[in-house]
């Protein structure tokens, strides 16, 4: 047990006090009589010696008192535990070659993507997340937070054709390493997702990548998209839904060398299993155990001192004035 105001049981002191007191005032006699002799054969009655312990139970109601305005309390023992905390960032490509639908039957790359990043967040509890889009610049979705409703609901908000349109993996990577750059986690990621090659900004992905190994950043790359031609709708004069096919422009060997400079891994994912699959293994891999310790909540005590010391006083108090009480 401990006391959140110690500091209050000082007021103990001043029972002593009162004692010293009353047993000071109950050495003057109330009335004076030449001798006593004959009292002494007198019974007291059952009122006189109750109100012998009055005063000792308005001592103990006292020193109750104090003792639960000092806020006793119990402290549940710690118990050490093992968490995992990572500080990394989401990078996302938001360009309208992510339109294409070529991963799963009637979905699009970037709806897919987000199912994905989606179901990899909700198993990251204990890391703290942020999320960066980019096209032709990147763009601060969400700062990092531990609050991962909070991320859900902005990767549901992003849609292609929110920035203007290109694929600036350099200046993505960059701006989501200095996200990274105050972090004191022990382990700090970027999970860089993209479908084409570095065309827009002035930081090339190789820069962008150096910059991450100098402040001990791991990059996951992860290029999406068939290594076939893509379909991608397109609406006719008509405005009938159609399809054109493009090859794709995944960079792979600029995304693998990205990877190896920060001693991350480049995977593909031509299909939404993959995809699944490369974040499910992302997930694996970075887990860091961190010693934390967890407390329970401290129980307050003071309603077993301070009620029963109350009802003693107002008992005491309420005897002493009426059938207790003393003249003169």
């Amino acid at each position: 047990m401990s006391f959140h105001e110690p500091w209050l049981l000082a007021l103990l002191l001043l029972i002593p006090l009162q004692v010293y007191l009353a047993i000071r005032g109950s050495a003057r006699p109330a009335l004076a009589f030449s001798s006593a002799s004959r009292l002494r054969d007198v019974r007291p009655s059952w009122r006189l010696r109750l109100a012998k312990y009055s005063f000792t139970v308005r001592s103990l109601a006292l020193a109750s008192l104090v003792v639960g305005l000092a806020r006793p309390q119990a402290l549940i023992p710690e118990s050490p535990a093992t968490a995992y905390g990572i500080d990394m960032m989401l990078v996302i490509d938001v360009s309208t070659s992510m339109r294409a639908e070529d991963l799963a039957p009637g979905k699009d790359r970037l709806a897919a993507a987000k199912e994905v990043v989606r179901d990899f967040v909700s198993r990251r509890g204990n890391d703290r997340i942020g999320m960066i889009v980019f096209a032709a610049r990147p763009y601060t979705q969400c700062p990092l937070t531990v609050d991962h409703d909070v991320i859900v609901e902005m990767l549901d908000q992003i849609e292609t054709g929110m920035v203007e349109d290109g694929t600036a993996i350099g200046m993505a990577l960059g701006t989501a390493v200095n996200r990274l750059r105050e972090s004191e986690a022990k382990t700090k990621l970027v999970i860089l997702l993209t479908d084409g090659q570095n065309n827009m900004g002035d930081i090339s992905p190789e820069t962008a990548a150096q910059a991450a190994r100098s402040m001990d950043v791991r990059v996951y790359a992860v290029g999406v998209g068939t290594r076939d031609q893509a379909p991608y709708p397109v609406v006719d004069a008509f405005g009938r839904k159609r399809y054109d096919y493009r090859p794709s422009e995944v960079d792979d060997a600029s995304l693998t060398e990205i990877a190896q400079i920060t001693g991350g891994r480049y995977f593909r994912a031509t299909d939404s299993d993959s995809l699944e699959e490369t974040y499910r293994e992302i997930d694996r891999l970075e887990k860091t155990e961190l010693p934390t310790k967890q407390y329970g909540q401290f129980k307050e005590l003071f309603p077993f001192f301070v009620i029963p010391a109350a009802g003693l006083l107002i008992a005491e108090l309420l005897l002493a004035g009426m059938w207790l009480r003393r003249a003169p």
